[in-house]
C-alpha cells in the first residue's frame, strides 16, 4: 500500500504533473529566481514586479530583501485564491517562502564581487525569466504582479510577459528616487529581457501539462 502511494506521487502524464514534478519545479524555479536576483543586486540594479517593490523597500528601510519580498506579496494571496484556486495559491506561497529564505542565505555562499550593470541586466533578467517559466509551468508564480499577469492572460488572452512589462515600467519609474539614470536604464533592460523571455516562451497551447 505504501509503495503504491509513493508511486502515485511520482506518476505524471502528458497532461498532468505529479506531486514530485511540482515540487522540483518550484524548487528549481525559486533557485533560478534567487540567482537572477543576486546578479541584479551584485550590479546594483533594480527589478520590476514585487521583486522591484521589495528592492525599493529594502533600500528605503534597510530591512532584508527576503523579508521585504515576503511581506510585499501578502496582499496578493487573496486574488490568487479567488481567481486562480487553492492549489495555485499554495504552490505560489511555497515558491515565495522558499525564494525569501534562499535570498537570505545564498549571498553567503555565492559572492558577486563585481557584476557589470549591462551584463547583470542581460543575464539576471534571463535567469529570473527562466525561473518564472518553471514556476508558471507548474501553476505557481513569484506572487504579486505575476499573479495579476497570469490572471489577465487567462481572462483576456493578453500575454503575461507584456502585461508584467507594463507594470514593471511603472515600478522602475519610481526607482528614479533611489538610483542613477544609467542604473535605471540597465534595470529597464533587465526587465525587458525577463518579460520577453516569458512572453515568447509561456503559451498554454505549447505546454498543456497542469
Amino acid at each position: 500500500m505504501a509503495s503504491n502511494a509513493f508511486a502515485g506521487l511520482l506518476n505524471s502524464s502528458a497532461d498532468r504533473h505529479s506531486l514530485f514534478d511540482d515540487a522540483q519545479g518550484i524548487v528549481a524555479g525559486s533557485m533560478l529566481a534567487v540567482l537572477g536576483v543576486s546578479l541584479l543586486s551584485g550590479a546594483g540594479l533594480l527589478a520590476g514586479g514585487t521583486a522591484g517593490l521589495a528592492f525599493l523597500a529594502h533600500y528605503a528601510t534597510g530591512f532584508s530583501f527576503g523579508l521585504c519580498f515576503f511581506v510585499v506579496n501578502l496582499p496578493f494571496y487573496y486574488l490568487a485564491f479567488r481567481r486562480l484556486g487553492a492549489a495555485f495559491t499554495m504552490k505560489t506561497f511555497a515558491a515565495i517562502a522558499l525564494t525569501s529564505v534562499l535570498s537570505e542565505f545564498v549571498p553567503g555562499f555565492i559572492s558577486m564581487a563585481h557584476v557589470d550593470p549591462i551584463a547583470g541586466a542581460l543575464f539576471g533578467g534571463l535567469v529570473i525569466g527562466a525561473g518564472m517559466l518553471a514556476l508558471f509551468r507548474h501553476r505557481a508564480s513569484l506572487g504579486g504582479i505575476g499573479i495579476l499577469a497570469l490572471y489577465i492572460q487567462d481572462r483576456f488572452g493578453w500575454r503575461a510577459g507584456f502585461v508584467q512589462l507594463g507594470f514593471d515600467g511603472i515600478i522602475l519609474a519610481l526607482s528614479f528616487f533611489v538610483a542613477s539614470p544609467f542604473i535605471i536604464a540597465c534595470s529597464v533592460l533587465g526587465a525587458i529581457v525577463l518579460n520577453l523571455t516569458i512572453a515568447i516562451n509561456h503559451r498554454k497551447d505549447r505546454y498543456i501539462a497542469m
